[in-house]
């Protein structure tokens, strides 16, 4: 560190890089707990529905606390907040025994790692939104987040193998110590908003500290400020974030949680014998998640589109691809062009990000952790309703004596994501903003 300060390395690209790594770390978790659970599940002959339900507790943790964590973010800061939440969940998993006929603690425990977790994004952009200026928030945004992809698709590709040699619950060991290094890291390296070191001035003292925020970034409300919670639930632009929130975590969470299972049973394919194909759809995320982030930005600083258009343009462009990708996927009935659909459809669903991810902190910059907070409420309920619900379609089907292995099982699963992306990229395009309507 001393020496990226000889380098005038900027402070905020050291906050924007843990915070990349953070939700790198997150996927990670969520990806190799799915891929061990399948495994060990899938071992004693648990059915589709308990699956889908065990897979599924994590969200319902996760929606407890994503409204709480963007307050408490604005209360005593996102670093501490993060750093908590790590730990927290760290901890879960290097003490719990991954054993699915102890169905209560593998219940109890994904609830609460939720929990913990829930609190880590509303944080993050409580974080950046004290530390980017907005001239540079569309590319920090979409790589922080581009990190969870990255995630996902190292998950992919190292957990497998690591299940198949040391088994299950060696992903449990691996993911508190990742937990453990990043909260080390975070804590060594990561600082408050910056406050000493900006000019003086001689101002009355409440607004001399509002005028230190404004020129740290301009983002973040003093802490005696209230939240205008009425006009934040009630604004159709926050709406419009808050649909295409749901529908982006619906389509992802259930590619990520029920993918292994389409190639183990639907395509009656090992994921240790896919090697690193099985990574691409996550990576590909990584990838358009950035140049998303870039685009928008050089149209936005250019002066080639107006922030609302830009949001607009790519929202629309990420979601529609996306849709038709997904509803293409079940028809394709090998290796190579299951993983080319499904990753163009996570590719552009991360494109799209540019759109309404971001949007939290156009049109509510001082708030943006708990606008975070309120959309990715929706988002973990998709969670919850997604993945469940893909579990019950898989059971009833089986139930009907239908093999899953025919793509007309899979129809369903892969459809409703995709009508869910067409319409919400019709209501972001009607109703979202790119402008600052709260103060």
């Amino acid at each position: 560190m001393t020496a990226l300060t000889r380098m005038k390395f900027p402070k905020r690209y050291v906050i924007v890089l843990l915070t990349f790594i953070c939700t790198n770390v997150c996927y990670i978790e969520r990806v190799g707990f799915s891929i061990a659970y399948t495994v060990a599940a899938d071992a004693i002959g648990v059915n589709q529905a308990n699956k889908g339900m065990i897979l599924s507790m994590f969200y319902y943790g996760y929606v407890l606390s994503q409204i709480p964590g963007g307050w408490a973010a604005q209360r005593i800061g996102g670093r501490r907040v993060l750093l908590l939440s790590f730990v927290l969940w760290s901890l879960i998993c290097g003490l719990i025994p991954l054993d699915p006929n102890r169905e209560v603690i593998l219940v109890l425990s994904r609830l609460f790692v939720g929990v913990a977790q829930g609190f880590i994004f509303p944080a993050i952009h409580t974080v950046l939104a004290q530390w980017v200026p907005p001239q540079e928030r569309s590319r920090s945004v979409s790589l922080t987040t581009s990190g969870m992809y990255l995630g996902a698709a190292g998950g992919m590709l190292f957990f497998p193998s690591l299940v198949k040699h040391m088994g299950p619950q060696s992903v449990f060991f691996v993911e508190a110590v990742l937990g453990v290094a990043w909260s080390v890291i975070w804590l060594k390296f990561s600082s408050e908003p910056p406050r000493t070191d900006l000019p003086k001035v001689s101002m009355p003292k409440v607004a001399s500290r509002e005028k230190i925020k404004a020129q740290a970034g301009g983002v973040v409300a003093p802490r005696t400020v209230k939240i205008p919670w009425r006009r934040i639930i009630f604004s159709l632009p926050v709406w419009a974030i808050v649909v295409n929130n749901f529908t982006f975590h619906y389509a992802l969470y259930v590619l990520m949680n029920w993918l292994p299972t389409y190639f183990e049973l639907g395509l009656q394919l090992s994921l240790q014998d896919m090697g690193s194909s099985k990574m691409l759809p996550y990576f590909n995320m990584f990838i358009f998640s950035n140049i998303g982030g870039v685009v928008a930005d050089h149209l936005i600083t250019r002066r080639i589109l107006s922030v609302t258009k830009t949001r607009k343009l790519l929202n629309t462009i990420g979601f529609v691809v996306s849709a038709v990708a997904l509803m293409a996927l079940p028809l394709f009935r090998t290796p190579s062009g299951t993983v080319l659909c499904s990753s163009i459809s996570l590719g552009f669903l991360a494109l799209g990000r540019a759109g309404f991810a971001v949007n939290h902190m156009d049109v509510a910059p001082k708030f943006a952790g708990i606008v975070m907070g309120v959309s990715n409420t929706a988002g973990t309920l998709a969670g919850i309703v997604g993945v469940g619900l893909t579990g019950n379609i898989l059971e009833g089907a089986r139930a009907s004596n239908m093999d899953l292995t025919n793509s007309e099982t899979w129809k369903t699963v892969f459809f409703v994501p995709g009508y869910l992306c067409i319409f919400s990229s019709v209501i972001f395009l009607i109703f979202s903003t790119g402008e600052k309507i709260f103060e």
